[in-house]
């Protein structure tokens, strides 16, 4: 049975709001009081040496602690001197029991932390156990570290980091890089290996954050940054923080009238509903409620939008609705078409266009030269992205063999396309960001070694990703608007705010956010990728925490388009409300740039919620016209079908009749490419057509 919300807020208060079904005190942290610093905690705190533990290493650690003791002017070159002897140390072990030994023995060397910084806000994210760190900066401009764990591995090696980073300068402390603990790996302890690795380099990203501001509070530069908008959830309670935050609130918790108005209409008419995650908040709360009474109501990512559309008209359905911007419900049309549905119905949520920036930058003339180019250096492959028209498709296909792809599946796509054809060239377009983060990525793996690089694809290695990348084009006049807005503003608060929390980022993003992202990746801190991707990174870390049973709080900055946020905050709460006596703490962090908010005036438009004094864009950052999340339908729209008097015909998704270029129906060559990408999914190949098409076209110059 649903659960009856009141969405009163329980303050008046226009920077935080809370939706609560039963409300719970929130502990007020302590504040911490003055320590001593790490050299001489360590000299009075007892150490209880393990019985078995080789006698060498305390004549190791002993040269350890007359290091971290020496004066304050040796420091800074001491540091690599430091990491080099620890290293030795761990590597002179072989036995995982004795490495084993080796970090419980530096957790004993680590002075006791005052149960006053024992906070949340002093807590380290992403590490198996519950980790804390403190930090000071003292009047010898040098940082003091105090650190803590529930675990003693994960104390241990705190213990190691203090050593190496405690009275040193904030320049030392920023300078050391998670790669320069790469021989710390502690491969061979036994179980969690991959865990015991982000401990290293999640406690390190903490001290550098509070190292940062503590330098900047010093020196009167502290950034003037207002903390995000965000939402916090918790298993009786959804709490929002901040005008933009409160508007996304407002819609996650629907009159149910409005609901079952809507599942009425579905049934008797037999209508299913095909939504992508970034339309309006207001429409996905109303059908994400109505999922429980209906089940042919999909949201999703734009690339199973079609397959959801398909199943629904198996089932019965006979009119889809497509939420969503006009290439998405021509490509349902398209697709029903193939699986030989044409009697289906399609209907798009308005009778005017419904764009999209990069849908329109690939109708472009400059997209056009550009595949012309193309065309004019074989072999060639066109690798568009889906989010792009069925006529756009159509005429790249007949300039180039073209193969669609989706942010989730597009860098599998080139290095398979790269490995069943090795002299080919491959363009993609037309979104620039995704396209130079691809680059990117690929210039990386250049760094890794032939079985890493084996991992992401199997019939690869250093040598063909050194060959592939000169060969790799991209169109570089194409954005998103939205992700436009994920830019050095942002980046540079997230850095100083949000660097330890986990970061999202849709591989659209601009390449700061992108890094940024890709850097947490590393640490298992982050994702880069589709909004599905997203979506399963989110559950995914929500799911563990909840399994920990351990009060916690997890932090995601949400790297994307903010109308995904009435998914995410679906499967939190389900998570949650799994488990009686959930202790764990989601907050979703809303990246908002200053370009996405406007002061109030005469002229907002219908596309604005206005929340206080702010009238706020849909989307953020975007004034209004366009985008993925400007249109939607509910019931009084669908009452309307059938449509029998011709209503609502400029609502209808049409099966396209026009022609290209080369005589052929615009509706049959625009499938071509969705269809050879359905066959890479299905059978982790391209298809012999493509291939075939591709160097056939060379063979004829």
């Amino acid at each position: 049975m649903a659960l009856s919300l009141s969405v009163t807020p329980t303050s008046s208060s226009s920077s935080s709001s809370s939706y609560v079904l039963s409300r719970n005190p929130t502990p007020t942290p302590n504040s911490r009081t003055t320590h001593l610093n790490f050299a001489s905690q360590r000299r009075i705190h007892a150490i209880n040496p393990l019985q078995s533990y080789s006698q060498h290493l305390n004549a190791s650690l002993f040269s350890i602690s007359a290091i971290t003791s020496s004066s304050s002017s040796q420091t800074t070159e001491f540091v690599p001197l430091k990491l080099e002897r620890l290293v030795k140390e761990f590597k002179s072990l072989t036995e995982p029991i004795d490495r084993l030994k080796w970090v419980l023995r530096h957790a004993n060397l680590i002075p006791p932390m005052p149960e006053s910084s024992r906070t949340e806000s002093n807590r380290v994210m992403g590490c198996t156990a519950r980790v804390w760190l403190d930090a000071e900066l003292g009047q010898d401009g040098k940082m003091r570290f105090w650190a803590d764990s529930d675990s003693d591995v994960s104390k241990g090696m705190c213990s190691c980091l203090i050593q190496l980073l405690d009275a040193s300068t904030p320049e030392d402390v920023m300078e050391l890089k998670i790669e320069d603990l790469a021989e710390l790996n502690v491969v061979g302890l036994l179980g969690g290996e991959r865990s015991r690795v982000n401990t290293w380099h999640n406690v390190l990203v903490s001290m550098q954050k509070k190292t940062r501001r503590l330098v900047a509070e010093k020196e009167g530069k502290a950034p003037s940054f207002e903390p995000f908008p965000s939402l916090v959830l918790t298993s009786d309670s959804i709490e929002a923080k901040g005008s933009f935050a409160e508007a996304q609130a407002k819609y996650l918790f629907p009159e149910e009238s409005r609901v079952q108005e809507l599942v009425k209409v579905l049934k008797e008419k037999k209508i299913g509903v095909s939504a992508h995650f970034y339309m309006d908040p207001e429409v996905q709360g109303v059908l994400t409620a109505a999922q429980k009474h209906w089940p042919h109501i999909y949201i999703s990512d734009s690339l199973i939008m079609a397959d959801a559309a398909v199943k629904m008209a198996k089932a019965g359905c006979q009119f889809i609705t497509v939420l969503g911007v006009d290439f998405m419900s021509e490509n349902v049309r398209a697709i029903l078409d193939q699986a030989g549905f044409g009697e289906v119905g399609v209907y798009r949520m308005s009778d005017e266009t419904i764009g999209c920036s990069l849908a329109d930058a690939a109708s472009a003339p400059a997209y056009l030269n550009y595949l012309e180019a193309a065309s004019l250096t074989p072999p060639s492959m066109h690798v568009v992205y889906i989010n792009t028209s069925l006529e756009t498709k159509a005429f790249a296909h007949e300039l180039v063999p073209t193969i669609t792809c989706t942010s989730s599946n597009v860098v599998q796509t080139i290095l398979q396309a790269f490995a069943q054809m090795p002299d080919l060239n491959v363009w993609y377009g037309p979104d620039s960001y995704m396209g130079a983060n691809i680059v990117k990525l690929f210039q990386q793996m250049t760094l890794m070694t032939d079985e890493e690089i084996a991992d992401v694809h199997p019939k690869h290695n250093l040598d063909s990703i050194k060959s592939l990348l000169p060969r790799l084009h991209y169109f570089q006049e194409g954005t998103c608007i939205v992700h436009h807005l994920f830019g050095h503003e942002v980046v540079e608060r997230i850095k100083y705010m949000y660097c330890d929390a986990f970061l999202t980022a849709h591989l659209e993003v601009p390449g700061e956010m992108f890094s940024l992202a890709m850097e947490a990746k590393k640490r298992d801190m982050g994702v880069v990728g589709s909004t599905q991707n997203i979506l399963d990174f989110i559950k995914q870390k929500v799911h563990e925490a909840v399994d920990r049973d351990v009060e916690d709080h997890l932090q995601f900055v949400l790297g994307t388009e903010s109308g995904m946020v009435t998914s995410i905050v679906a499967v939190i709460r389900s998570l949650l409300g799994s488990s009686a006596n959930s202790k764990v703490k989601v907050e979703v962090v809303f990246p908002v740039s200053s370009d996405s908010m406007s002061k109030t005036s005469s002229s907002e438009g219908s596309n604005s919620i206005k929340v206080g004094d702010l009238a706020l864009s849909v989307v953020p950052g975007v004034a209004g016209g366009e985008g993925c999340s400007i249109h939607g339908g509910c019931a009084s729209f669908c009452h309307n079908l059938p449509d029998l008097q011709n209503v609502i015909g400029g609502f209808k998704a049409e099966r396209f009749k026009r022609q290209t270029p080369q005589g052929k129906l615009i509706a049959d060559v625009g499938c071509e490419p969705i269809l050879h990408m359905r066959h890479f999914q299905a059978n982790k190949e391209l298809p012999e057509e493509l291939v075939h098409h591709v160097l056939s076209r060379e063979s004829k110059r």
